[in-house]
């Protein structure tokens, strides 16, 4: 019956939007038993850090094996770890405000910076497992080389990408909606539409080939296609997963805060 429930009230229009009643789950954190911002605040702080010398890191060490700063951009890798860091900062910030200002009014609604963090939020936090999954899957190993790419940075890229991002989920209180799928799906297509106009305006990898991507070689797009559509479809299953791990979370923080009151699934 608790799953029936669950279903009836996620899947309503509704939820395709980025509201939510209680604004005090976007900076407090669910395993904290009182109400103060600063145990998030630190953390967050922390996050925030480590995913800001993760770009800074790949940024500095590729730059000089990539013969320009504008090749960096074009891998996936580093749209999701740049990601990670804008969502840390905006996490960071929220709760720095109420540190500084006090607690946020969402009377008349959550305010845009809050909806800002939370889109990133969905998309960053699947985005990355997709990578970390992805790379060590399809990509390490391989004959697919990114130039100058060192060991501690290849881990740190795309392993501790996921870390760092399920360490914000894991500590975080507001919910995950199932309907906010489309926002991982959308981060996916915008890149997807980059590797295109990439490609059939004559862009070239570091080593000179006409892909960024081997296995997004425009060349061959029935192959190229199914990997598209694979990575959607994964897309969505890993948020269904996050969407699970936050339930998980909450009923288990809410178990840990005593709080009397029955199971949730709204955070």
């Amino acid at each position: 019956m608790g799953v029936k429930k669950y279903f009836q009230k996620e899947f309503q229009a509704s939820n395709f939007n980025l509201e939510h009643d209680n604004s005090p789950d976007f900076y407090l954190g669910c395993w904290q038993k009182n109400r103060s911002c600063v145990p998030l605040l630190c953390l967050r702080g922390i996050l925030c850090a480590g995913n800001i010398a993760i770009v800074i890191a790949s940024w500095v060490v590729l730059a000089g094996w990539l013969t320009s700063h504008g090749f960096w951009w074009i891998y996936l890798t580093h749209w999701g770890i740049f990601g990670n860091a804008l969502t840390s900062i905006f996490a960071f910030a929220i709760s720095l405000k109420v540190y500084l200002g006090g607690p946020i009014d969402s009377a008349f609604g959550l305010p845009w910076y809050i909806k800002v963090y939370w889109f990133l939020f969905n998309a960053t936090v699947p985005m990355a497992f997709m990578i970390t999954i992805f790379y060590w899957t399809f990509i390490s190993g391989g004959s697919f080389d990114i130039p100058g790419l060192d060991a501690t940075l290849d881990i740190f890229a795309h392993g501790m990408n996921s870390v760092t991002m399920f360490a914000l989920l894991i500590s975080a209180r507001h919910p995950t909606r199932l309907l906010h799928f489309h926002h991982a799906v959308a981060f996916g297509i915008f890149y997807l539409i980059f590797n295109l106009i990439y490609y059939y305006a004559g862009g070239l990898d570091p080593n000179g080939n006409h892909w960024i991507y081997p296995m997004l070689d425009w060349s061959n797009p029935g192959s190229t296609v199914a990997v598209v559509v694979g990575v959607a479809i994964g897309l969505i299953i890993l948020h269904g997963l996050v969407t699970l791990l936050s339930l998980c979370r909450n009923h288990f923080s809410q178990r840990f805060r005593k709080e009397d009151r029955s199971f949730s699934v709204s955070g």
